[in-house]
């Protein structure tokens, strides 16, 4: 993200990810990420884990509802936290080069494990 004036340019660098370490492996860092943000015990990104990890993000000075709002964008079964398919729907929706790409990423990881 660079800041002009007021405003945030959101930079997205996930499908230059996806075509460097192609699909595998950039599915393979996805989960890395969810791994880094994890809470261990629990194996889900809560609330907790998320502003201990914030920093990680550079989101140190994020209020707790803000962290909270990220959490339901991505909580899609409701259970207060975020589980590893969670994490990775949420890149994807996050990302509108992903998902413009999504469809024939998706096929190729098909493809490679039949």
């Amino acid at each position: 993200m660079a800041l002009i004036g007021h405003a945030v340019e959101f930079q997205d660098y996930l499908p230059s990810m996806m075509q460097t370490l192609g699909t595998e492996g950039f599915m393979l860092e996805l989960c890395s990420g969810f791994r880094l943000l994890m809470d261990v015990d629990k194996g889900l990104i809560t609330f907790e884990s998320l502003k201990r990890n914030s920093m990680l993000l550079g989101m140190q000075d994020m209020r707790d509802d803000d962290l909270v709002c990220m959490l339901m964008e991505g909580d899609l079964d409701g259970d207060g936290a975020i589980n590893q398919m969670e994490f990775c729907i949420l890149m994807f929706r996050l990302s509108p080069g992903l998902m413009n790409g999504s469809k024939q990423w998706v096929e190729e990881l098909y493809a490679n494990d039949m």
